[in-house]
């Protein structure tokens, strides 16, 4: 503690960034300062603390600076290292889904339409969609009143067939040369109106086909009409009078209870209410302003930047529209409503952050028993060093020794990571030899210790292998010939659910109700079907055949019953032992037995 009062004396009065350390050096918060001196030192004195900053500092051993050249540098840069190292104490926006918008593709020569999640500067796009009227459904009215294209053929000299959404009166067929360039320019027109917003047209031509074909006694397609009609009345209804349609503005507000933490964003285009959603927030940071800049930043690195973000009157207004400018090369204003209809907004978003914080509460504590507190009991029931923040999982995945793979799957503090799960296609093992596939399997992982890829591959906490004592023991071969010390290694039996350590004889028995166990079963079942997915992939490249007359009592002429029947390996491998049963020949005796060879090879 001394050489850490003598190092809190030694800080700068720059901005900068500060990245705080516990005892194993793991990296547990980042945060950034306009004033490095001042910032950091507040931790360390002051009044009593909120619990959530109480506990991070008690971890606290130590901490390194880096000095910005301004504050926005400083933004930028804890951005970066947030990302990198996933700190337990920041903010971790964990739902990393966008929305879908329409895209208009501006840049052809006959523009078509489509419908993507990410945002690049090569169109027009319409959205974002959050609820109510689904994208697919507008894009479909669109093509009916417009005739405006969503394939993206090429549209050239030559004039191709006419497809079927040209005989459904869903495009005007330019492909086929069947309209020219101005008039399906027009059309382009009519609908980008019509994605703004503007919807008297289309209503008048929705009416007007429901008449026609109800008078021609087509009452299935004016029913469809009276459908369109009924989604454009929703679209209408969303529409905020007392807004100006010109703006285009997410509403956000962030609520606390000192210990966890909730976001509600509201989204308005062209003046209409495309949706809301709220996010819970486990890892609420230390100061207001700080969790819903952290939360902003995360956000928006998933989600299209809109011209005005409405939000708290504590938000760091000037940094933050300098960091989009710079960031994101766009000019974003951030305003703080205090009347009118934006007020009434903002105090909507209010009241969802409030209500969905309190009605999941139970459901983040209970979420928090299952990750975090899974993992300190883990600690404590198995006497690891550490607590086991990265824990990495491997499983192997063959048929008889063909198409071997190797799955790595990553949990951080309890929770799935999936953008870090990665593949290994078996390359030095012949047959079907699971400990010395585990054995390539982890020593190129622990390769890259060390190397400029521990970027991409940072060290775990923890090793858990799918399988028993056999396997661990030939996995702790590799660490001891690596020289790895100080990387725990565990490995879970399958049958008993018994967990194996280096510094034991016998097995662990965890009470099947413990929440460390189910951890462990979590990404245990997750290594097992992130593994055999893969072998799927590259199975379907071989032949169907080849597997089958491995299984006894499965010759020529029921294989081909079952290859008639199922198809391909990922059908027989989902099939029931009744819908095996079915295929000619095969029988419940034999369709059980079909079903445990795949079984025990997988």
């Amino acid at each position: 503690m001394n050489a850490l009062r003598e190092k809190l004396k030694l800080l700068p009065d720059s901005p900068g960034v500060y990245i705080m350390l516990d005892k194993d050096g793991a990296v547990i918060y980042v945060g950034k300062a306009r004033v490095l001196k001042n910032r950091v030192r507040q931790y360390f004195h002051g009044d009593e603390k909120p619990e959530k900053v109480a506990a991070m500092v008690a971890n606290i051993v130590d901490f390194n600076y880096i000095v910005c050249a301004s504050e926005s540098d400083a933004l930028s840069l804890e951005n970066t290292l947030i990302k990198k190292y996933k700190p337990k104490y920041n903010i971790l926006l964990k739902d990393d889904k966008t929305y879908p918008y329409i895209k208009m593709h501006t840049k052809e020569a006959y523009p078509y339409l489509s419908i993507t999640r990410k945002i690049k500067k090569d169109g027009k796009y319409f959205g974002p969609f959050m609820g109510g009227v689904r994208c697919k459904d507008i894009l479909e009215m669109v093509a009916m009143l417009y005739n405006v294209r969503t394939c993206k053929v090429t549209v050239g000299e030559k004039p191709k067939r006419p497809c079927l959404e040209y005989h459904l009166h869903r495009c005007s067929g330019p492909c086929a040369h069947e309209c020219s360039q101005e008039e399906y320019a027009e059309q382009v027109k009519k609908a980008l109106r019509f994605l703004d917003g503007e919807y008297e047209e289309a209503e008048e031509i929705l009416k007007q086909k429901m008449l026609f074909f109800a008078q021609k006694e087509e009452f299935e397609i004016a029913m469809n009409y009276r459908e369109k009609l009924g989604m454009l009345s929703a679209l209408k209804q969303k529409r905020l009078t007392a807004l100006n349609r010109d703006i285009n503005a997410d509403i956000i507000s962030l609520q606390s209870n000192g210990l966890y933490a909730a976001a509600s964003v509201l989204v308005t285009r062209k003046g209409i209410m495309q949706g809301g959603k709220s996010y819970a927030l486990e890892d609420a940071s230390l100061e207001g302003k700080d969790a819903l800049t952290a939360f902003l930043l995360q956000y928006y690195a998933r989600h299209q930047l809109p011209e005005e973000i409405i939000t708290e009157a504590y938000c760091e207004k000037a940094l933050l529209e300098e960091y989009f400018l710079v960031a994101a090369d766009k000019k974003v204003e951030i305003t703080f409503a205090k009347q009118g209809v934006k007020k009434e907004l903002f105090a909507m978003a209010e009241r969802n952050a409030a209500e969905y914080l309190a009605k999941n509460i139970e459901k983040i504590k209970h979420k928090d028993d299952m990750t975090k507190r899974a993992c300190e009991r883990l600690q404590s029931l198995l006497g690891l060093k550490r607590y086991p923040r990265r824990m990495e999982c491997y499983d192997i995945s063959n048929i008889s020794g063909v198409d071997k793979v190797a799955s790595m799957v990553v949990f951080i503090d309890g929770e799935a990571d999936r953008t870090s799960y990665r593949r290994f296609k078996i390359k030095t093992v012949e047959g079907a030899n699971d400990f010395a596939s585990l054995q390539e399997t982890l020593r190129r992982r622990l390769q890259k210790l060390g190397t400029d890829e521990e970027f991409k591959f940072p060290k775990p906490d923890l090793v858990i292998i799918d399988g028993g004592k056999g396997q661990l023991s030939a996995v702790q071969e590799i660490f001891s010939g690596m020289g790895v010390s100080d990387i725990e290694l565990i490995s879970l039996a399958k049958r008993e659910e018994e967990v194996f350590t280096l510094d034991r004889e016998d097995s662990v028995k965890i009470p099947h109700t413990d929440f460390a166990l189910k951890m462990l079963q979590r990404i245990r079942d997750e290594a097992h079907r992130f593994a055999i997915s893969y072998f799927r992939n590259l199975h379907s490249k071989r032949n169907l055949a080849s597997i089958l007359q491995e299984i006894e009592g499965v010759g020529a002429k029921k294989q081909k019953a079952l290859m008639q029947k199922f198809s391909t390996l990922d059908k027989i491998l989902s099939a029931s032992v009744q819908e095996l049963a079915q295929a000619e020949g095969i029988g419940e005796e034999l369709a059980q037995r079909i079903k445990t060879f795949f079984e025990e090879k997988l």
